[in-house]
């Protein structure tokens, strides 16, 4: 029998736990287990205790998901190195560059040809400018064509705002109750008095061949006058609803049809007068389906009087689907044309279309 520890000994008999020191003396570095104690939770049963299971209201935690698939396009696919021939690398080098130098040039060949005269001028000289404009000319860049694609960019919201408005429409009409007061807002001085003597609508480009001239007098007694309350809308921003009195375009046309080949009407003031009262003739174009609109008039009165000079005595062009600026005051030609007249606000930078 052997020797105990007194250390042993003594602790069995005040009922606490042996020294870690007797533990580990009886070897293995863990007590001996004991039948008559209950399993450490969660501790995998010993090669003694394979019938060993956890206890009764307690449940084992699931495995973990398996990772989920990953889609066919986001898959993993083996690299496929690939050796590209030095010479076919080259070519396709040489060709990408060749490409890009190209558009630069193409680029700049077109800013260039787009620039106006004075600028390429300046830039290099009147000398250099004219051997650049030979040379663009040989390959089909002349100066008409250049002119053209200005006039065809500068244009096209016009052309924009034709298709998407239909020439037939008509603009909203008042009661008298709602005119409103009318300024004078030319910007250059009203013609006097002595413009009324000897007056006369000159016509020009008829099917006739001839040129007519009707003074004030045959107008009010060969027309009907028709009368109107429109809104009239300034580019500047204001507008006053008016009522306007006179005879339709329409009936002008009617009575002294244009050539068959004529499209646009040329309207003219020769005494229009600048801001410093000297002769400025003004000048705008409609075209002929604008012309013959029901509500363009040739105004001869308004707000039931007959027109004073500042609002365009004795004729004025009064077009309310069109803006101010083309209606024209103290007019005296109309000229039929084929092909589009000048205008002096569009040779100013301004819409040709002007519409509302």
């Amino acid at each position: 029998m052997s020797e105990r520890d007194p250390d042993e000994e003594r602790a069995e008999n005040e009922g606490m736990p042996p020294p870690r020191d007797a533990v580990n003396a009886t070897g293995g570095g863990v007590p001996p287990a004991r039948d008559d104690m209950p399993p450490t939770p969660g501790a995998m049963p010993s090669s003694g205790d394979a019938t060993l299971r956890p206890e009764e209201g307690t449940s084992a935690e699931p495995p973990p998901p398996p990772p989920a698939p990953r889609p066919g396009f986001l898959a993993e696919r083996p690299e496929v190195e690939r050796d590209v021939p030095r010479r076919a690398l080259a070519a396709a080098t040489r060709r990408d560059f060749l490409l890009l130098a190209g558009g630069v040039l193409a680029t700049a060949a077109g800013a260039w040809w787009l620039l106006p005269d004075a600028t390429r001028a300046r830039l290099v000289g009147m000398s250099g400018r004219d051997h650049l404009d030979s040379l663009a000319a040989r390959v089909g860049l002349s100066r008409a064509r250049r002119e053209r694609t200005l006039d065809r960019a500068l244009t096209f919201d016009d052309d924009v705002a034709e298709a998407l408005t239909s020439p037939d429409r008509r603009v909203r009409t008042y009661a008298r109750s709602e005119v409103t007061p009318l300024r004078n807002n030319f910007h250059g001085q009203t013609p006097g008095p002595e413009i009324l003597a000897g007056w006369s609508l000159t016509l020009s480009g008829l099917a006739s061949r001839r040129v007519e001239r009707l003074p004030l007098a045959t107008l009010l007694a060969r027309f009907p006058l028709h009368g109107q309350v429109t809104r009239l809308v300034c580019v500047e921003g204001w507008s006053a609803v008016a009522w306007w009195g006179g005879l339709r375009f329409a009936d002008l046309l009617a009575a002294f049809p244009p050539a068959p080949s004529a499209r646009w009407a040329a309207l003219r003031s020769v005494v229009s007068l600048d801001a410093y009262g000297r002769p400025e003739p003004y000048y705008v174009s409609i075209d002929l389906k604008t012309a013959r609109h029901p509500q363009t008039l040739l105004a001869t009165h308004h707000d039931g009087r007959p027109l004073t000079l500042a609002h365009g005595a004795p004729l004025r062009l009064v077009a309310p689907m069109k803006l101010g600026l083309k209606n024209i005051k103290a007019l005296t030609d109309i000229a039929y044309s084929a092909d589009e007249p000048a205008d002096y606000w569009n040779e100013r930078g301004y819409s040709k279309y002007d519409g509302l």
